[in-house]
């Protein structure tokens, strides 16, 4: 009976709407739905469902002839959509890192229930609220300990040198991760940032990072944001105005029913101006890539990487009938020289308006002082620099978890300062560790890999002793596309300096 009359209300809705069109079309095609649906609750073999028909059926079938993004919402997902909007993120304030079976614990952050619970680097945890985690697989494992962060959970404990395993219980408390996860100096003058996302402080964040790099008096900068998601699209204008000059535009947005608005640097703006380097791969989008298409287009920064993500679109949320929602792509975001950063479409008019428009009719694009740029959607960087090749033997020690588990032991019977560095008997005695678990590269192999280990090592061991920052600045120095920025911009360093000296002279 509820579902008849569900049925009902939605038909007469549609009667209504069919009714009230301008539109011969329209109203057409909307009689031959409400036709379709008489006939079909009157006549099918079974009974017809008005969710399914309608909520799984016809509404999402109309949606998908849009774009991907634009979603319908029963009244069980709009819930669960509205839940998310007001929650908020809890943990343990750990930083753990998670191999086959094995979590092994590599930081505690002060104040966090990890650290307060005397948790310490080198814990290895073995069970979580009665699971063994060495019966896991990676992806129960991942999410049992998502699963965990919930609530208070029991851990069982092993510490290296402790024959005894330790208990711990956790109560989850809620968690603000910076977005500004990592700012270190990559060599002298060059400082480095990495952005995780934008949210309502990331502007002040990366401001107060540069400060304590050396602000204005900085060579150099490397902005990191590879798999930055995006976030708040006010946060990437606070970005962006920190390094364009005032009046300079930065993002603009236009759709059918939405009045264009263009956001410009504001005019009492105080930029830096050290050279600029901006990492983005695949997993870089929306708001990221506002702020990245905006420097590229102005010529303020030589962006580094593989091509972004493409997703710049303006998502409306509405409320509707019957506790159900839409989600609605309403506009686009263009970059100041008129690239949608929007990727095309597929099979919809909308597709093709987001990858052909450009305020002036052009079908090219160019940067401020002339420079072709891609258009089409995402950013495509001035520099296509590829990852790190992952080898055989290096996708077996990761998988394994070899450098962690000799990593653990070893800090356990040595005293590691900022100057430590891998010896030759260290490299031996980590070649006989993995012969004792059957892992015997051949003699070619281990020398072309030599010092890629080394610096693997080294990675692991300032994890567990000095921090995972320090161990991040370790990886920095193999990074290619962190690596290919320093030289951009140690080469433009130069050019500069040149400059002076010419000026000077003259």
């Amino acid at each position: 009976m509820r579902n008849h009359l569900r049925g009902a209300a939605i038909l007469a809705l549609l009667l209504c709407l069919a009714s009230l069109a301008s539109d011969d079309g329209l109203e057409s095609s909307i009689k031959s739905v409400t036709e379709a649906y008489a006939i079909m609750e009157d006549n099918a073999a079974e009974p017809v469902s008005a969710e399914q028909a309608f909520f799984q059926g016809a509404i999402p079938g109309m949606l998908r002839r849009l774009d991907p993004h634009s979603v319908f919402f029963d009244p069980g997902q709009f819930e669960q959509l509205k839940k998310l909007q007001t929650s908020t993120d809890k943990g343990f304030g750990s930083v753990v890192s998670v191999l086959p079976g094995r979590v092994i614990v590599l930081q505690t952050m002060p104040g966090t229930p990890s650290a307060k619970s005397g948790m310490a680097p080198g814990d290895e945890i073995l069970a979580v609220n009665g699971y063994q985690l060495s019966r896991l697989d990676m992806d129960q494992l991942i999410a049992l300990l998502t699963q965990s962060r919930q609530q208070q959970a029991q851990l069982i404990v092993s510490r290296p040198g402790n024959a005894r395993f330790l208990n711990f219980v956790l109560t989850p408390e809620e968690m603000q991760e910076p977005s500004v996860e990592r700012a270190f100096l990559l060599k002298p003058g060059i400082g480095y940032l990495r952005v995780a996302s934008f949210d309502e402080k990331t502007g002040r964040l990366i401001r107060d990072a540069i400060e304590k790099l050396g602000g204005r008096n900085l060579q150099g900068l490397v902005l990191d944001l590879r798999k930055n998601p995006g976030g708040l699209v006010t946060s990437a204008l606070e970005t962006a105005a920190l390094f364009l000059k005032p009046g300079a535009r930065i993002v603009t947005v236009r759709g059918r029913n939405v009045a264009e608005k263009s956001e410009d640097v504001p005019a009492g703006a105080t930029p830096y101006e050290f050279p600029l380097a901006v990492l983005v791969n695949d997993k870089t989008a929306s708001a990221s890539e506002i702020v990245s298409g905006a420097l590229q287009d102005h010529d303020r920064a030589v962006i580094v990487g593989e091509a972004s993500y493409g997703k710049g679109l303006v998502q409306s949320v509405y409320p509707l009938s019957e506790g159900t929602g839409l989600a609605l792509t309403t506009a686009l975001y263009y970059t100041p020289s008129g690239r949608s950063i929007q990727k095309p479409l597929d099979s919809s008019q909308f597709a093709l308006a987001a990858a052909t428009s450009h305020p002036n009719g052009e079908s090219e694009f160019h940067t401020d002082s002339g420079r072709k740029v891609t258009g089409g959607g995402g950013i495509v960087p001035d520099y296509i620099v590829e990852p790190a090749v992952i080898t055989r033997l290096r996708a077996v020690l990761e998988a394994s978890g070899s450098f962690t588990t000799f990593a653990t032991g070893y800090v356990a019977d040595h005293k590691i300062t900022d100057d430590f560095e891998p010896t030759p008997a260290l490299l031996d005695d980590f070649q006989v560790f993995l012969s004792q678990r059957g892992i015997q590269p051949g003699v070619n192999e281990w020398s072309a890999e030599r010092e890629f280990i080394a610096n693997r090592l080294k990675t692991e061991i300032f994890n567990l002793t000095l921090g995972v920052e320090k161990g991040d600045e370790v990886e920095a120095q193999r990074d290619p596309q962190i690596q290919k920025a320093v030289e951009l911009i140690s080469k433009k360093t130069d050019e500069k300096k040149t400059e002076v000296r010419s000026q000077k002279s003259e």
